[in-house]
């Protein structure tokens, strides 16, 4: 399959960067995966921008994200992992440097806990119009759901994770909450048949990514993960779940950048 026949606007990504902090995990630490590694890797595709994720190995830190975010350009964003306490001049900062949403990783740690999620959710979108992202298992997903559904801009990675919790993720799908179509090797049912189902509720839900370098992941990201997506939901929807759901969500700079980032400055 020709990568390059579908603009692609990778939703869900990680830049790992050894000059900057990184924070034992559960005793883990990933290896260095910088913006050259990822152009690199993405060279068969017709990238057209993407979103850097923070991970739990890097905590609170902001500035791996600001240096990434300046390498690749003004059609890449980032999801960005802070405390409660964080002062609105630094809000207003990462807006500037092109942070668009704020994570909360409940299944791995390394954020604000989820007690602050109604109020941090509210103050980030109020301030800086970004959204709230969650790496969580869907079955916790229950519990969450009054919350989620009054808060006014929402992401799920990986497609929830669980077959168990899958209802409860659909329910949210429902009510307009986006999920990423990304780490497949990571769920425990059939890929395929669940992105038909959340596109068959919401067109608009589903946004890829490719999930590098797959910290932790049962197996890395594979081309074929793109492929799959073509064959699932055919060529014209999933046209939209590479590139455009992604674009209304995350607002990038650069709306319609150039077919690749080429000549993004490098690291």
């Amino acid at each position: 399959m020709p990568f390059n026949e579908f603009p692609l606007f990778d939703a869900h990504f990680h830049i790992i960067d050894s000059r900057f902090p990184l924070v034992p995990n559960q005793g883990y630490l990933p290896d260095n995966f910088n913006c050259n590694d990822y152009r690199a890797r993405m060279q068969r595709y017709r990238l057209m921008g993407g979103a850097i994720v923070s991970g739990s190995f890097q905590a609170f830190d902001s500035e791996y994200l600001v240096d990434a975010l300046t390498q690749l350009g003004p059609s890449f964003v980032g999801v960005v992992q802070l405390p409660a306490t964080v002062p609105d001049d630094e809000l207003l900062r990462l807006d500037r440097a092109g942070v668009r949403g704020i994570r909360f990783n409940l299944k791995r740690g390394g954020s604000e806990e989820v007690s602050q999620l109604d109020y941090l959710a509210r103050r980030v979108h109020e301030l800086v119009g970004w959204h709230t992202e969650l790496y969580v298992d869907s079955r916790e997903l229950g519990s969450l759901y009054s919350t989620l559904v009054k808060l006014p801009a929402v992401s799920i990675d990986h497609l929830g994770l669980s077959h168990d919790g899958f209802p409860a993720l659909i329910k949210l799908v429902e009510k307009g909450v986006h999920v990423k179509a990304c780490g497949f090797s990571r769920v425990d049912f059939d890929v395929a048949q669940a992105l038909r189902d959340i596109h068959s509720v919401n067109a608009g839900a589903l946004m890829f990514g490719t999930d590098l370098p797959s910290t932790r992941a049962p197996r890395p990201y594979h081309d074929d993960d793109f492929v799959l997506v073509v064959n699932a939901l055919g060529p014209v929807s999933a046209a939209r779940v590479f590139r455009e759901n992604a674009l209304d969500f995350y607002r990038p700079k650069e709306r319609f950048p150039a077919d690749t980032i080429s000549g993004a400055k490098a690291s």
